[in-house]
């Protein structure tokens, strides 16, 4: 199974990618499970996540993240701080 992908982008990138121009996705400390059909895209606004996928695998995610979730992840979202996003499916 493909892993979370979790880096860092410049400015120049972020402009480049029209991430600023995506919809944004916000939601409350909670904890839920959530399966990716489609590849997701997202560079966290604010916020911190704890991801955790099927192998047990942990992924600390916060504000400047930029994240890519590949389709048919199977994860578990725990949302520690309130969570805003942008996000694109591809």
């Amino acid at each position: 199974m493909a892993k979370i992908v979790i880096k860092h982008l410049s400015e120049e990138e972020i402009k480049k990618m029209g991430i600023r121009e995506w919809p944004t996705w916000e939601k409350e400390q909670s904890i839920f499970p959530w399966v990716y059909s489609t590849e997701e895209e997202c560079y966290i606004i604010e916020g911190k996540i704890e991801v955790t996928d099927k192998e047990g695998n942990v992924y600390k995610i916060k504000e400047n993240d930029f994240v890519v979730f590949p389709k048919g992840l199977e994860c578990t979202w725990k949302i520690i701080e309130p969570v805003k996003k942008y996000y694109n499916f591809s």
